[in-house]
């Protein structure tokens, strides 16, 4: 749920701010208001042009004429204004399709800027469709209402103005007949816009959720299909698309009946200016008008119901737009992730070293500490209870106990994922929440047990531990982790190209290139969170050596299902409910046939 602080701004003020988006183009777009007037003044203006044709008919009828000399002038201006026209009509669209791509450029960059630096709460609490929405549906319509529905709107305002002009300046009679039904108009069509708005709001959410059920079913598809789960997911995508149906019938709904609604307006109005008009015509005052009048001030009654008409419909896009505009800013809003640290990590000859605001320097030992540290995700549900440990440089330190017990959160605060409510953290006696994010996360690295894998070559992926890492340091990391001889047995090697998160790989296969990316960032701690529980036992051994040659020296964190891969731990903690409730060693710990004793024993299993 969005808070206060965030909750979608209203349309005004989410179109407002989106014209701080068009600023750097604003020369782009008084040239095209200036093509949009010129059309304008072409349309209207060729349309006046006609009446001197039709009164020359007349006059031609009534006297017998043949000289069809008369026509050639008025002929050549509307011959040359319709070319003009149909140059601007070219040119226009062309303009607004810059601005649009362009603006929607620096849009689409500054959520991504945002998304990268938004905590991971965020992203824990938000179903992964939902936020894609903003960046396909939400900015989709935002292109189609900047690159069409704007520019139809102002030509359309113009328009209106222009032909209210010229009728004003033809007949005042038969121009208060139209700004009668002028008045009726824009009440249907306000009618008609105001409640359509909520509807396409609706419309907006109710996509993103059937969005969002269908990205988070398409990646668990295995497991659906696996649990026979295949019924129920289609009904509750079934409920979710009724849902968007509805809403969206109803948003539709007003969009197509205001082109009935409009056009037989449009056909009242044209038989009341012909009645007025011929009433004109027969008079002798000074109100009195020409059949030229009369033929034009026709075509403009058509052509003054058209941009009303036209204004009600991309109303609707407009709305649709504005609506994913305020779900776009809504993201943009949303409060970056706090780093206060000024601590900073730099990389020395022996090793790397933290560097005090002042300049002081201290050396990275890797000697990590909590101290009474309580934490909840959410208000009132505390995860952690009073929690105190300690690693020392080089030692090993393995968590174990059921699900839920607490494990992966303290990883989560030791990377600073989330921040400690009570207590602290401190790293080689610094508080980590004096030390700058990316420099603490750049001391550690982490193998999960979900491993992801980028679309891009295998030594794209390892190198992505780090970015400036040489080929040859990319297959010595790869050899660390025993994952040299697989990748060399693979059809292209090394520039093998992944697809589908690695889908083209073996689990086992993924988790060591997961292992290789974190050799190859050579981190001063490492946090293994059940990164050999995907691994078949064979695999398992093969990366144990690997494992051992790449802690040595370093602090480690180990998270673990498998007791055997934690015996030589340098110490244990069994956590329980978010307690530590034993620690010690191996032996130590089954010397005491507590908890951790019924866990190797078989007498108790970790669920």
């Amino acid at each position: 749920m969005p808070t206060k602080k965030n909750r979608p701004q209203s349309a005004p003020r989410a179109f407002l701010r989106l014209l701080s988006y068009l600023k750097p183009f604003r020369w782009r777009l008084v040239l095209s208001t200036f093509v949009l007037l010129a059309l304008t003044v072409g349309s209207v203006a060729g349309t006046y042009m006609q009446r001197p044709l039709f009164n020359i008919t007349a006059e031609m009828f009534a006297s017998g004429s043949r000289d069809f000399s008369r026509f050639f002038t008025p002929l050549a201006i509307l011959g040359a204004l319709y070319l003009v026209t149909i140059f601007l009509n070219y040119l226009g669209p062309r303009l607004m399709l810059r601005v649009s791509t362009d603006a929607l450029l620096r849009l689409r960059c500054d959520m991504f800027a945002r998304m990268e630096r938004l905590p991971l709460r965020y992203f824990d609490s938000r179903p992964h469709g939902q936020i894609m929405s903003r960046y396909t549906n939400d900015t989709d319509t935002l292109r189609e209402m900047l690159s069409q529905a704007l520019p139809n709107l102002i030509e359309s305002a113009l328009s209106i103005l222009g032909i209210l002009v010229i009728m004003c300046f033809l007949s005042l009679p038969l121009t208060a007949v139209v700004l009668g039904f002028f008045a009726l108009m824009v009440f249907i069509a306000r009618w008609f816009s105001v409640r359509s708005a909520a509807m396409f709001r609706g419309r907006m959410e109710e996509l993103a959720q059937a969005n969002g059920f269908a990205e988070e079913h398409i990646e668990g598809q295995r497991e659906v299909q696996v649990f026979c789960r295949e019924e129920q997911t289609r009904e509750k995508f079934t409920e979710l698309a009724e849902r968007l149906r509805k809403v969206s019938t109803g948003a539709n709904a007003y969009s197509i009946a205001i082109m009935p609604v409009m056009g037989n307006l449009n056909y009242v109005l044209a038989i009341a200016v012909a009645v007025m008009g011929i009433l004109l015509m027969t008079s002798r005052g000074a109100a009195a008008v020409d059949i030229g009048t009369l033929a034009v001030f026709l075509q403009y009654c058509r052509q003054f119901s058209q941009p009303i008409t036209q204004i009600s419909q991309q109303m609707n896009t407009v709305l649709n737009a504005l609506a994913g505009v305020e779900r776009i800013f809504a993201l943009l809003d949303e409060p970056k992730e706090v780093d206060e640290g000024r601590v900073t990590l730099r990389k020395t000859d022996d090793g790397w070293a933290w560097v005090e605001p002042n300049g002081a320097e201290r050396p990275l030992r890797g000697d990590v500490r909590f101290q009474n540290v309580t934490f909840a995700y959410e208000q009132g549900q505390e995860v952690l209870h009073d929690i105190s440990l300690f690693a020392k440089p080089g030692q090993k330190i393995a968590f174990v106990g059921a699900t839920g017990a607490g494990k992966t959160t303290i990883t989560n605060l030791l990377n600073r994922f989330y921040d400690v409510e009570q207590g602290r953290i401190t790293y080689d006696g610094i508080d980590i929440r004096s030390i700058k994010k990316d420099d603490l996360r750049r001391s550690l690295s982490m193998v999960l047990q979900d491993t992801h894998l980028f679309t891009g070559t295998v030594r794209e992926n390892i190198r992505y531990g780090r970015l400036n890492a040489t080929d040859a340091e990319v297959e010595q990391a790869a050899g660390l982790a025993n994952a040299h001889y697989f990748i060399s047995n693979l059809p292209e090697g090394y520039e093998t190209v992944l697809t589908a998160d690695g889908g083209n790989l073996s689990q086992g296969q993924r988790q060591l290139l997961s292992v290789a990316r974190a050799a190859v960032a050579d981190p001063p701690v490492l946090v293994l969170d059940e990164a050999t529980s995907s691994i078949d036992t064979r695999t398992e051994r093969l990366i144990e050596k690997g494992m051992d040659r790449l802690m040595r020296g370093r602090t480690v964190f180990v998270i673990a299902h498998r007791l055997s891969t934690v015996r030589n731990a340098d110490a244990i903690l069994v956590l329980e409910d978010g307690r530590i409730i034993e620690r010690g060693d191996h032996n130590d710990l089954l010397a005491q046939r507590g908890r951790y004793y019924q866990l190797y024993m078989g007498m108790f299993e970790l669920s």
